[in-house]
């Protein structure tokens, strides 16, 4: 359903690169964007779209309003956010991660089983060891034991995790960067590799932020 209200045309919950979050707010379809741009634009519709602008209006008016305003404000949280605003581009292209699909959410919660994930093959050594020592640490607060050498195990298996997080956002960022290069050269070849990349990336970053939760919940952080 597309909403046109004072100059502001939002097509509500539309995944596609002709009516997207980008063209919303008049940007690029790029990973690097101009936040200062994009908050200026955010306020100059939210303006457009204040409750005070449709108090005397129809009823039906007032609600496309209030439904504007809310697609506006996800556009907005979408797009600000780095992880959030790749997740979204990569909709566009037809791709949605395991991760994120709300429908895999929803089976999840329905069910009460995890959703699976893939183990990225660099972590499958990491992973098998993390799990032993998870083990352990269960076993030792079931006994009502504690373990400082195994607590200080899983803090230095925690540091390393950590710093792959931070090796996978360099990683991410480099990848943002010929994502965009691809789109201004029209490079269709190059952004599907870069697409691809990304999606692998993606999955080993979700996979390492799980596993350093469950570190955090075994040491009570």
């Amino acid at each position: 359903m597309r909403v046109e209200l004072y100059g502001v045309s939002l097509k509500v919950m539309s995944h596609d690169s002709q009516s997207s979050y980008f063209t919303l707010f008049q940007l690029p379809q790029h990973l690097h964007l101009d936040a200062a741009a994009l908050e200026k634009q955010f306020y100059a519709l939210s303006r457009k779209l204040h409750p005070d602008r449709f108090a005397s209006k129809p009823a039906a008016e007032q609600e496309a309003a209030l439904a504007a305003s809310s697609e506006l404000n996800d556009a907005y949280r979408t797009l600000k956010d780095p992880i959030l605003r790749t997740q979204y581009l990569l909709k566009l292209e037809g791709v949605e991660l395991e991760e994120q699909s709300k429908a895999a959410t929803d089976a999840a919660r329905a069910t009460g089983i995890e959703k699976k994930q893939v183990v990225p093959p660099e972590l499958l050594e990491e992973v098998f060891e993390l799990n032993m020592q998870l083990q352990e640490m269960r076993a030792a607060k079931q006994m009502g034991e504690d373990e400082p050498e195994l607590r200080r195990d899983l803090m230095t298996t925690k540091d390393a995790f950590d710093a792959k997080m931070v090796e996978t956002q360099a990683e991410l960022e480099g990848l943002w960067t010929a994502w965009d290069a691809a789109v201004d050269a029209g490079d269709e070849a190059a952004k599907a590799r870069v697409r691809d990349a990304m999606v692998a990336l993606l999955n080993k970053r979700s996979y390492l932020r799980n596993l350093v939760r469950d570190v955090n919940d075994a040491l009570g952080l």
